[in-house]
């Protein structure tokens, strides 16, 4: 067990590409995963797990084929497993990403943007 605490804002100076989650901690099979965006990412989703966004900085919208759900600093939205959802952020936004290990960041969509799994800071 480590001997000091993890600083999130240290950790995301480290990170300089744009929707490409790196794991910062791991609890059971749990990973903690720090992710800058800006701009759109894809349509996806997720069948066998649900995901968190908790926004440490900035704002991001979280959108639906119904409708838009806007996430600011300090606040925190958890998408359903097999719900479709896109990720954006007009300016840069940092956010801390928990899923289960192992969960590919585009889902069932694949493309361009699929970041490499288990990527440690």
């Amino acid at each position: 067990m480590p001997d000091t605490p993890i600083n999130l804002i240290a950790k995301l100076a480290l990170i300089s590409d744009r929707w490409s989650p790196r794991v910062i901690a791991e609890m059971n099979d749990i990973q903690f995963k720090l992710v800058k965006l800006e701009g759109d990412f894809i349509w996806h989703q997720h069948d066998e797990t649900d995901e968190v966004f908790l926004v440490i900085k900035g704002e991001m919208q979280i959108g639906f084929r119904d409708r838009e759900v806007t996430v600011g600093e300090g606040e925190m939205f958890v998408v359903p497993r097999g719900v479709e959802h896109i990720t954006r952020a007009a300016e840069e936004c940092h956010a801390l990403i928990i899923e289960p290990r192992d969960v590919i960041n585009t889902g069932d969509s694949g493309g361009d943007l699929t970041a490499r799994n288990d990527l440690w800071i």
